[in-house]
C-alpha cells in the first residue's frame, strides 16, 4: 500500500509524511495483533490496516470519537448533517460559536464537537488542561467547514470505518502498561509516546518517570517493537538515546515538522526509530550503527 491517508482526527506532529519510512522499518507477519499503547491520530496504524489491533490511550475523548465511528454512531452522512450545522453558525458568529462548542464538549463530551474542535481550533492542536478541559483557542477561519472542507473529513471517517467494519479493532483507554503486557510474542507494539524533553500536549503530559517505565515494560515484552522519538536537532540531542535505548537499534530520518505560529519556530529534527529486531528499512547511520550487532538477549534478530 503506497498512498498514505490522514485520519479524521488530526494533531500537531502528526506522522504521515513518516509513514512509508515507518512501514519500512516493520518485520511483522500481520498474523497476530497490531498494539498501540499510544494510539493519538492513529495515522501508522490505519495506513498499517491489520485485521487485528489494539488501540490503546489516556485520552478519552480520542478513543469515544473512535468507538463511535466503529459503532456507527458517528456515520459520514451524521458527520456531514452536524458539520453543516454547526459549520454555518460558526461561519455566522465566528469565534462566539467556536466557544460555544468548546463549553459544550467541556460539559458534555460529544465525540461530533470533539471532531468540531479539532479541526477548527488554533493551528491543529490537542491540549488540555490540569481539569481536562480542552482548551485550545479558537482558529479564527469563520468559514472553516466550507463544502469542500466537509467532503474531505467525511471521507477520512468512511476510509476509517471501511476499515472498522473488514477488520478485528478494538479502541480502549488504557494505560502503556496494561496494552503492552497484553502483547504476545506474535504480536507487534507500535509506540509513539510524546516527545520526551520536547513541547508536547499529551493529555497527561510525558516526564522522564514515563520515559524510564516505557523502557522497561518495552525491554521486557516478547512481542517485537518499533518506537518512534525524536533523536536530534540543531541545538542538542535527545539524551536518553544513549541512556536508556541504544542497546536496541536506532535508525534516524530528517524530518521537518510544520508546527508552531511563527517560521523561526518551524525546524527540522532528526527523528529516531527504535526497534529491539534487526530492521530492513536502511543504513543505520553514524553512532547508532555502533550499537546495530548489540541487542540485549530477548530481541528477535531476522524473522
Amino acid at each position: 500500500m503506497s498512498t498514505v491517508k490522514v485520519p479524521p482526527i488530526k494533531s500537531q506532529g502528526i506522522k504521515t509524511k513518516l509513514v512509508p519510512w515507518i512501514r519500512e522499518a516493520l518485520d511483522w507477519d500481520g498474523k497476530g495483533t497490531w498494539v498501540e499503547p499510544f494510539m493519538g491520530t492513529g495515522v501508522v496504524g490505519f495506513n498499517v490496516a491489520p485485521k487485528q489491533a489494539l488501540f490503546c490511550d489516556t485520552n478519552p475523548h480520542l478513543i469515544t470519537f473512535y468507538q463511535a465511528v466503529k459503532k456507527h454512531s458517528i456515520t459520514p452522512p451524521i458527520a456531514k448533517a452536524y458539520l453543516e450545522e454547526e459549520g454555518k453558525h460558526m461561519k455566522e458568529m465566528g469565534g462566539e460559536h467556536y466557544y460555544r462548542i468548546r463549553e459544550r464538549f467541556n460539559n458534555k463530551n460529544d465525540p461530533l464537537d470533539f471532531l468540531f474542535l479539532n479541526r477548527s481550533c488554533f493551528n491543529g492542536m490537542i491540549r488540555f488542561n490540569g481539569k481536562g478541559k480542552f482548551n485550545v483557542p479558537w482558529g479564527h477561519k469563520s468559514n472553516r467547514f466550507a463544502k469542500a472542507y466537509i467532503t474531505k473529513i467525511i471521507n477520512q471517517i468512511r476510509w476509517v470505518q471501511e476499515l472498522m467494519d473488514n477488520s478485528d479493532w478494538r479502541f480502549e483507554v488504557c494505560s502503556f502498561e496494561s496494552a503492552i503486557h497484553r502483547a504476545s510474542a506474535n504480536d507487534f507494539i507500535y509506540c509513539d509516546p510524546p516527545y520526551i524533553d520536547r513541547h508536547t500536549d499529551y493529555y497527561n503530559g510525558w516526564e522522564e518517570e514515563q520515559e524510564k517505565r516505557l523502557f522497561v515494560t518495552l525491554r521486557a515484552s516478547d512481542a517485537k517493537f518499533l518506537l518512534s522519538t525524536w533523536h536530534s536537532n540543531k541545538y542538542r540531542e535527545n539524551p536518553y538515546i544513549a541512556d536508556l535505548w541504544s542497546e536496541f537499534r536506532v535508525l534516524t530520518k530528517d524530518h521537518f515538522y510544520h508546527v508552531g505560529a511563527s517560521e523561526r519556530n518551524r525546524n527540522s529534527v532528526k527523528e529516531a526509530l527504535i526497534a529491539n529486531y534487526v530492521t530492513h528499512a536502511e543504513e543505520f547511520q553514524g553512532a547508532d550503527r555502533s550499537m546495530s550487532d548489540h541487542l540485549i538477549s530477548n530481541t528477535h534478530v531476522g524473522a
